[in-house]
Parts: structure tokens; C-alpha cells; sequence
């Protein structure tokens, strides 16, 4: 519930001047533009690549909503970065014909920024909360009555003179993002009508974002070469997609600008990217943790403080793929590296270490 102490508090957070309203929603919301992320998303559903079991789900929705001349229900996405979470609520947004208002909970830090966005929604348009675990627990509770009942509860005034208002909203539709739905409240999690964890992409379905990525941007590729890239994309198009430019830039000063197998192949090794997708800082985590913690396990604190790389970066970033592909484990005393992990860097386990397997 959103408190305010005083009429002027109330005027100054619950009817917000037109200049503020535009301040907060050129911060927050994105039109399609020309930058490179933009301009290589897919618009519709039958365009997005991968998530096939959520695409199927989502047509059922898509229709049943534009049938019933309803909004859709609120929807949660959750998975590693890069996996496609703000280009499908874009997607979800177009399929809709409707428009989307994009932020990132760390940026509503007050009432008056989710109020803002809030009241100026229109019905039937697309609220998208990237790291929605990450809401503070006022802009969170604005949220339960908003996305339930369609309704902002606030209160004015001191003491005997309190007041509660209750200002409905237009019929909207709340899709929230995080890679840790684990960190949301129940509550919150509750409110969502569709929950679905975005999967990591196949080395087919990375190969046709590939290709698709390159036909985009004017960049002759031949599928040897897709394939390549895709093989070390470590399972996901955003990943598949920097690379795409990375190989094409090293194809253009290398040769004739056509990204074969062997272009691919060498672009990659000098981005020190191995065959097995990971880089440079994936193998000295690895490594450290073999050569100096014996296999571990060994906490995630000293793990990034030997790095020399934030925590929550090692968690988000490195470890999913990592923890996919089975070289690393996840225990309660910490991490350590799993017999795969040890063939792959070229170590050989101890009989210690063996014995833990």
C-alpha cells in the first residue's frame, strides 16, 4: 500500500506532472529502434526461434485472449540471461497488436516510479519487469492489488485525518523476468496465471539463429560456418548472436568476408573461445578451483574473490552453462569440479577427489 503523509505529498506522487510522466517513461519505455539487438528480434511468434513447448502454450493464450476481447494473464519467465525472456514479451506484444512499457525492477526505487508507469497504462497494454526479483517490498505490494483486481490502494493524511483511495487501472498485462524465481516472494509468484522456464537453445535451433542472425545483417555464411558458432555459443542466441558479429568482423579483415567452417574456427580461437563454448574466464575458474582448492568444493565468496570478479556475475553469467553441462556441481559446503570437468581441462582427479564421486 502506497503512503502518503500529506495532501502536497499526495498531489506531488499521485498526479504527476506531464513532465515527469515523460522523464520516467522515456527512461522506461522502448520502441523498436535501429541498434543491434533491436533490429535482429524477431516480431512474431512464428519468427522466434527455440521454446517450442512455451510457443505452443502462448498461441493457445494469444488467441483465447483476442477471442474473449480479454487481456492476457500475467505471465512469469524464468532461466539464464540471454535466452530471449524481453525479445518474447516484445514478440507476446506484437502478436497482441498492442504496445509494451519495458523496466527493470533496481529502477523502481520509489512509489511514484511504479505508480507513474501504472496509471499511465492503457487497457490491454504490456507492463515487462526485467530481475522482477529484485523489486523492493513497497513497489511489490502497489503490485498485488494492481495486478488482481486492477486497483491502486494509497492512503493520505496524518493520524484521525487518513484516508484510503482506491484508483482503478486499466486492464493490463504484467510479464515479469528473472533468473532466480526462487528469490521471488509466493505471494508475488501467486498472481502469475502462466510460469515458464526459458530452456537453454540446441546446437540445431543456435544454428538457425545463426543463420537468421546473418541474413539480417547482410553477412555471407555457409552452414558449416552457422554450425561452428553455434557449437560454442554455450546454448544461447544472445551469445550466438555477439559472435556472429565478432566472426564476421575477423572474416572481412581475414578474407573475403564469407564466414566458412575454417573462418569460424579461427575467429573463434583467437576470441580464445574453445570447442566446448567456454572462454577464457570459464577455464581459470575451473582451473583455480583444481589447482588451488583441490577440486573443491569451495565457496562462491572466494571462488569471485580470487577472480577477481563479482559474485552474483559468477552465478548469473558463468555457472549455469557450467552447471548444464556438468562440469561443475553445486553442493552445500560450495562448488566443485566434476570428473567431466577434470577430462575436459586435461587434469587427472586424485584418489581423494575420486573418492568423492
Amino acid at each position: 500500500m502506497a503512503i502518503f503523509s500529506d495532501d502536497d505529498d499526495k498531489q506531488k506522487s499521485f498526479k504527476l506532472s506531464s513532465k515527469e510522466k515523460s522523464e520516467n517513461l522515456d527512461t522506461k519505455e522502448i520502441a523498436f529502434d535501429k541498434s543491434f539487438e533491436n533490429n535482429i528480434r524477431p516480431r512474431k511468434l512464428d519468427e522466434y526461434i527455440g521454446q517450442s513447448a512455451l510457443k505452443s502454450t502462448l498461441k493457445i493464450s494469444i488467441e483465447a485472449s483476442k477471442k474473449r476481447n480479454k487481456q492476457i494473464d500475467h505471465m512469469l519467465f524464468y532461466g539464464p540471461p540471454g535466452l530471449g525472456k524481453t525479445t518474447l514479451a516484445s514478440v507476446i506484444a506484437n502478436e497482441l497488436d498492442t504496445k509494451i512499457r519495458i523496466t527493470s525492477a533496481p529502477a523502481l526505487e520509489r512509489p511514484r516510479d511504479i505508480i507513474g508507469i501504472l496509471m499511465s497504462l492503457k487497457n490491454g497494454e504490456i507492463l515487462f519487469i526485467d530481475e522482477i526479483h529484485r523489486l523492493n517490498k513497497v513497489t511489490e505490494e502497489i503490485l498485488y492489488p494492481a495486478m488482481e483486481d486492477f486497483f491502486l490502494d494509497m492512503t493520505t493524511g496524518k493520524a484521525q485525518t487518513v484516508k484510503t483511495l482506491r484508483v482503478p487501472l486499466p486492464k493490463f498485462t504484467l510479464i515479469g523476468a528473472t533468473t532466480k524465481a526462487g528469490a521471488l516472494s509466493g505471494p508475488l509468484r501467486d498472481r502469475f496465471g502462466i510460469i515458464h522456464k526459458l530452456e537453454f537453445y540446441t546446437k540445431e535451433e543456435l544454428t538457425d539463429v545463426v543463420s537468421r542472425t546473418a541474413k539480417i545483417l547482410e553477412i555471407e555464411i555457409d552452414k558449416e560456418g552457422a554450425q561452428i558458432i553455434a557449437s560454442r555459443s554455450r546454448g544461447t542466441p544472445r551469445i550466438a548472436n555477439r559472435l556472429v558479429k565478432r566472426v564476421s568482423d575477423y572474416a572481412i579483415v581475414k578474407s573475403n568476408g564469407k564466414i566458412t567452417k575454417e573462418i569460424a574456427a579461427d575467429a573463434l580461437k583467437a576470441l580464445h573461445i574453445d570447442e566446448s563454448g567456454l572462454d577464457s574466464t570459464d577455464r581459470a575458474l575451473m582451473s583455480l578451483i583444481i589447482e588451488k582448492y583441490d577440486g573443491g568444493p569451495v565457496g562462491i565468496e572466494t571462488i569471485a574473490a580470487a577472480l577477481g570478479e563479482d559474485a552474483k556475475t559468477i552465478e548469473d553469467v558463468y555457472e549455469p552453462y557450467l552447471l548444464q553441462e556438468g562440469y561443475i556441481q553445486r553442493t552445500p559446503r560450495g562448488r566443485k569440479i566434476s570428473p567431466e570437468g577434470y577430462r575436459l581441462l586435461g587434469y587427472k582427479t586424485s584418489s581423494a577427489q575420486q573418492s568423492l564421486f
